[in-house]
């Protein structure tokens, strides 16, 4: 697999003070990584925020009876998914023609876990990936952006060949944004229920729903269809956990803190916002997470609402990638809350950009320690 992407010395974003190790602080800006298919394919595991998730660990809200229900539905199903059996053990069955071929099963091959923001679908979404009794590599996690780039590393009939000899295939925050990509993944989820793969996916849209505000769903109903006949939808409700009890987003810091966090900070980085967001225009979104290789803090100034849909659609993967990876935000400028303006956060987009904020609002939670104060979420 790929290191780290190689990178020039980062100049700095705001005044230029020595680092406590003599090093200055490390700049996205200033990188360019390039990720070859093989390291798309194999990082398709939780990421490292879910690496000890657990169905027992999962702390269901004891007012939210559908919560305890997706534990025990989840659990049974990955306990049918255990073994290369043809003898139907285990409760879901394998399906075989003569000759040991499989067949497509009758009903829905996976699970569809929709809900609000932060009621921890993701948490039991990589619990089941855990939970399935397959080798890593029999099995895969990702976001649908990362599957869709998966298509366009790979090419369409080699991801088939490539994910259909796989247990389990779980997509988080599964959303359709245009007619291409309902289409496409239509016809690759298709594709790998004939193989035999089981489905599990999360999002915030029903099924039957996506793509709704988005473009034309009715011209693609069939492609819509085809995709929620393949799931069995669990309805999870709840509160955002992330500020369910805590305070609000603490304000932003000053630029002079910001910089100076960034110079103490060991693996921080420290970028203009504005000038960050230029950069993502020109790196591809499946490169984000490489982005962010030994990053061990970000640290921006100058925050600004997003000018426009698509800058703000490439601002919530990367949120999405440091969410993943842990990386604490710290940032001065305008609080996070106000990144996307009111025709945004009432348009098709919307689940997205309230996601973003909501990730955001909780790795600036964590920055507080990069600025000397206590507490956190």
């Amino acid at each position: 697999m790929s290191s780290s992407p190689a990178h020039k010395p980062a100049p700095s974003a705001g005044p230029e003070r020595p680092a406590a190790d003599g090093a200055a602080p490390l700049s996205l800006c200033d990188r360019e990584p390039h990720v070859p298919a093989d390291r798309l394919v194999a990082e398709m595991v939780p990421p490292p925020r879910f690496d000890s998730v657990r169905f027992d660990n999962y702390i269901p809200d004891p007012s939210r009876p559908s919560q305890s229900e997706a534990v025990k539905v989840l659990s049974e199903f990955a306990g049918g998914l255990g073994g290369d059996r043809a003898d139907g053990g285990g409760g879901i069955r394998r399906w075989f023609r003569r000759g040991g071929r499989r067949t497509a099963p009758t009903g829905p091959r996976g699970v569809y876990l929709d809900g609000g923001y932060g009621v921890g679908k993701t948490h039991l979404l990589a619990s089941l990936w855990h939970a399935t009794e397959a080798p890593p590599e029999r099995k895969a996690f990702g976001t649908f952006v990362e599957l869709t780039n998966l298509v366009g590393a790979l090419g369409f009939q080699q991801t088939v060949a490539t994910l259909g000899g796989h247990r389990l295939l779980c997509i988080d925050e599964f959303e359709l944004d245009d007619p291409g990509d309902t289409v496409l993944v239509s016809t690759l989820l298709s594709r790998l229920v004939e193989e035999g793969v089981a489905l599990a996916a999360t999002s915030n849209t029903l099924p039957g729903k996506l793509g709704e505000g988005r473009f034309a769903a009715a011209d693609f109903l069939r492609e819509i269809q085809g995709l929620s006949a393949h799931f069995r939808t669990l309805r999870i409700d709840g509160e955002d956990y992330r500020h369910r009890g805590l305070p609000e987003a603490p304000p932003p810091a000053g630029e002079a803190e910001v910089a100076a966090a960034a110079h103490r900070t060991p693996g921080a980085s420290l970028d203009h916002f504005p000038s960050l967001l230029d950069h993502l225009s020109r790196v591809h979104p499946s490169r984000y997470g490489a982005l962010c290789d030994g990053v061990q803090a970000v640290c921006l100034t100058d925050v600004q609402p997003v000018p426009d849909q698509s800058t703000a659609l490439r601002l919530v993967v990367l949120a999405d990638r440091l969410y993943d990876r842990e990386v604490p935000v710290l940032a001065s400028g305008v609080p996070f809350d106000r990144l996307f303006g009111e025709d945004m956060l009432k348009g098709g987009y919307r689940k997205k950009y309230f996601r973003a904020i909501s990730r955001l609002t909780s790795l600036a939670r964590d920055a507080r320690r990069l600025s000397g104060e206590s507490g956190g979420a």
